[in-house]
């Protein structure tokens, strides 16, 4: 029996060992989507106890607590942070096959070096440890990251963002890491919802114009996005709940922003009218700049009512959505590629059953800006597991170029999340490596080692043209 999580935790062969450890282990991070606060890294921050750094936003530990029974007044309530931290504890040893717990240890071991078991017994014994050792300069905010090897951070960003916490990043010198913002239109495509027209007056104040027809929101976007590019940016995140083909007229687009602008009902038809003529404005905008569209789709989001109206949105009640999108995706990128207009893209569904569909999707509207011009996106939030990994990866692989993914990111809105880096570099190299072991390729360690350390890190660097 191997010992838990010891130096060789998910490498089962000899050629997954050497792979990761010679070849894998110690290249840099480049985290190019997260969810984590600039401000905290502009301003260096010193976290009080494990409970803020581990427990505050993080939805996936929220869910797994919740699961056990446990009141929210010890989740997102008023209970102490020692409280949520003893139930989150107490909680932890019954989600074997857990991501979480995984993550949770691998945590400890590299930032807290802390090797033995977290539950309800040594809670005490890990949250001194960890309080302690998080008032050492090593674990604040830049101690946490350069301690981590991470050479860039992009991060998720509103269009009517200032962004001074990224220029102050960017002119601190003492600061060794690069802070890039990501474009993260969503709400201004949110037509539907009750707060589009205050959002839409917040975008004309940000542009600094008048707003009153989409070719307004355009040209206001079109500022923005100058700006963004300024700071660094070089990709978009769109979070959507499916993907939208739905042409329509410029008449009709602007009659259905007038309603949405008035507060007016729509139909889920005219919603997607102007989404998809918002959407395909921005993603010319993506191409003419170089930068990378990423879209994230097949949620279902703030499924339990009262839950939603006592906390609010992403605290733990999305859930995955049916896929039915192949024949939008491909229309939508078709007729952008008819243009020239398609931007390199990376494509992420919720739903693992959309794994095959999305790989053979890629393979389309592949082209000559870069290798794996058309990305299927590492495995996303609930596929973010060992096997949501696998399988993502084996049907790359089955359908696509491997050698060519843009590999892991954290999507985390915490700054000890890093290890999740490692934990998919393990699985990778475990998967090439039994492939290897089975005769399925030749044991090429100088092609089978720079493919590895590729997808860890150089590929994304140069797919995105980042200046690391």
């Amino acid at each position: 029996m191997k010992q838990f999580m010891d130096e060789d935790f998910l490498l089962s062969n000899e050629t997954a060992k050497t792979l990761y450890h010679d070849y894998a282990e110690k290249m840099p991070i480049v985290d190019y989507h997260c969810h984590i606060n600039p401000q905290e890294i502009a301003e260096d921050r010193q976290f009080s106890n494990i409970t803020q750094v581990w427990l505050g936003g993080d939805h996936y530990k929220w869910r797994m607590i919740r699961s056990n029974g446990v009141e929210e007044k010890y989740i997102t309530g008023d209970g102490t942070d020692r409280e949520k931290f003893q139930k989150f504890a107490e909680s932890l040893p019954r989600a074997i096959g857990n991501p979480l717990y995984h993550w949770t240890h691998l945590e400890l071991k590299r930032y807290f070096g802390y090797d033995g078991v977290l539950n309800g017994d040594t809670a005490e014994e890990v949250w001194n440890l960890c309080n302690a050792k998080l008032q050492t300069k090593e674990l604040s905010v830049r101690g946490i990251i350069e301690k981590s090897n991470v050479k860039l951070i992009g991060t998720t960003d509103d269009p009517i963002d200032s962004l001074k916490w990224h220029k102050a990043i960017k002119e601190d010198s003492t600061c060794k890491v690069k802070v890039v913002p990501t474009w993260r239109p969503d709400k201004i495509m949110n037509i539907e919802k009750p707060t589009f027209a205050e959002y839409v007056s917040s975008l004309a104040k940000a542009s600094g114009m008048e707003i009153k027809t989409v070719k307004d929101v355009c040209a206001a976007l079109e500022k923005r996005l100058n700006h963004f590019e300024e700071m660094g940016c070089k990709a978009s995140d769109h979070g959507m709940n499916y993907v939208i083909y739905n042409p329509a007229s410029e008449a009709e687009v602007e009659e259905i922003f007038k309603k949405g602008l008035n507060g007016e009902a729509l139909t889920q038809d005219e919603v997607d009218k102007y989404k998809y003529a918002v959407l395909m404005f921005l993603a010319k905008q993506y191409a003419k700049r170089g930068w990378v569209m990423q879209i994230h789709y097949g949620t279902i989001r703030d499924t339990n009512t009262a839950m939603f109206e006592r906390l609010g949105p992403d605290t733990g009640f999305d859930c995955i959505g049916t896929p039915n999108c192949a024949e939008a995706i491909t229309k939508f990128m078709d007729a952008l590629n008819q243009t020239n207009e398609l931007p390199k893209t990376i494509l992420y569904s919720l739903n693992p059953i959309d794994n095959q569909m999305l790989d053979s999707v890629i393979g389309c509207f592949q082209g000559t800006e870069a290798a794996g011009k058309i990305q299927h996106g590492a495995a996303w939030w609930f596929n973010d597991n060992k096997t949501g990994m696998i399988d993502q990866m084996t049907s790359l692989a089955n359908l696509s170029v491997l050698g060519n993914f843009v590999g892991m990111l954290t999507d985390s809105r915490s700054f000890l999340s890093y290890t999740r880096h490692e934990y998919f570099r393990r699985i990778l190299c475990n998967l090439i490596g039994t492939w290897v072991e089975n005769g399925e390729y030749p044991c090429d360690m100088k092609t089978l080692g720079q493919m590895v350390q590729d997808i860890s890190y150089n590929n994304a660097v140069r797919y995105f043209g980042f200046d690391v």
